[in-house]
């Protein structure tokens, strides 16, 4: 399908929700934007579990969002329980006017819910010369090491600069093996994960997606992955506002009330230090891939290449819907 006209039928559906038109803008073009860098857990098939939350009356289409300006750098945020689409934007946003005016900005962010991948807000911020660091927490699904029980979520990390050239660096991972969104895909359509990422309720090895979704999800790096998890938790949760210490709420299976996420968005002036900052970030990444290279590489990549070199190929494309997503579509656009 046509990727404009998928992207209106979305925006049409979000509507139909009661959001209005510039937060159904803002939450389409954020969805489209998963599925055209590849991010298919992110996209289209979390399109039903955000309309069934806002039916159910736990997603508010209609927040009375609050901005809470502490310092010129400083604001704090409470979403009201909006689409959290809607509540980044408004805080990546609020972030890149609080640098631009003092050199840092920081925006706390409660009451939200998912939204998305972090990566996309803060491009917005590397396009204004801005370095920024967002932290997100999630639904329970990693075991704090020594743990029985899954508690942090899979609490994606991401950084970004600008690196003097149209592909910005921009590292946007969760601290498990792989996302659950991916887990979810597979689960929706009876594929295999790959080993070394889940355990079943017993606590065995699995590669079967539903056996995973309903045991423990690995980190990376063992503990250290573990302690990264926890940091994010801590940052996004305790420090925001928004729940911590597994009470996030799963969006796809506990509709007992708001999800409650939290998220902290930080800019920076890249070239608050050092005027010629952006020379230097091409120098950097100019030596590296200067370096030998393992055999059956071509090239050694940033962070961000390979999602802006899939960007720009899909761009040329149609999107690709599974039947199970064609069926949610035509669902939520007669309902």
């Amino acid at each position: 399908m046509k990727i404009k006209k998928i992207k209106k039928i979305v925006k049409d559906i979000f509507i139909k929700n009661n959001l209005s038109s510039s937060d159904a803008e803002i939450s389409s073009k954020a969805i489209i934007n998963a599925e055209l860098v590849g991010a298919y857990g992110h996209g289209l098939s979390r399109l039903k579990m955000y309309c069934d939350r806002i039916q159910k009356k736990i997603i508010n289409p209609k927040p009375k969002i609050k901005i809470k300006k502490i310092s010129p750098s400083i604001s704090h945020i409470d979403a009201k329980n909006s689409i959290g689409f809607v509540a980044a934007d408004i805080a990546i946003k609020t972030a890149i006017k609080n640098a631009k005016k003092t050199g840092i900005g920081m925006v706390a962010v409660k009451n939200s819910g998912h939204y998305g991948l972090s990566g996309y807000y803060a491009e917005q911020a590397v396009k204004k010369n801005l370095i920024a660091m967002i932290y997100t927490n999630a639904p329970p699904a990693i075991a704090p090491h020594g743990a029985l029980k899954s508690l942090f979520g899979t609490n994606p990390i991401c950084f970004a600069s600008p690196t003097g050239s149209k592909i910005p660096f921009i590292l946007d991972t969760s601290i498990s093996m792989i996302n659950r969104g991916k887990i979810r895909v597979a689960a929706k359509n009876n594929k295999k994960i790959p080993k070394g990422v889940a355990l079943d309720i017993f606590g065995k090895p699995t590669i079967d997606a539903k056996k995973a979704l309903a045991g423990v999800q690995l980190p990376i790096a063992g503990f250290r992955g573990s302690g990264l998890a926890w940091m994010v938790d801590i940052l996004s949760g305790v420090l925001t506002g928004g729940n911590h210490a597994g009470r996030v709420k799963d969006p796809f299976d506990d509709f007992s009330g708001p999800q409650n996420i939290g998220h902290l968005f930080i800019t920076f002036k890249a070239n608050l230090f050092q005027k010629n900052y952006n020379q230097r970030i091409k120098d950097n990444i100019k030596t590296i891939k200067k370096l030998p290279k393992i055999k059956g590489i071509k090239e050694i990549m940033y962070p961000g290449e390979n999602k802006f070199n899939r960007y720009r190929k899909n761009l040329k494309k149609e999107i690709s819907i599974p039947e199970n997503i064609r069926k949610d579509l035509i669902t939520l656009i007669s309902n």
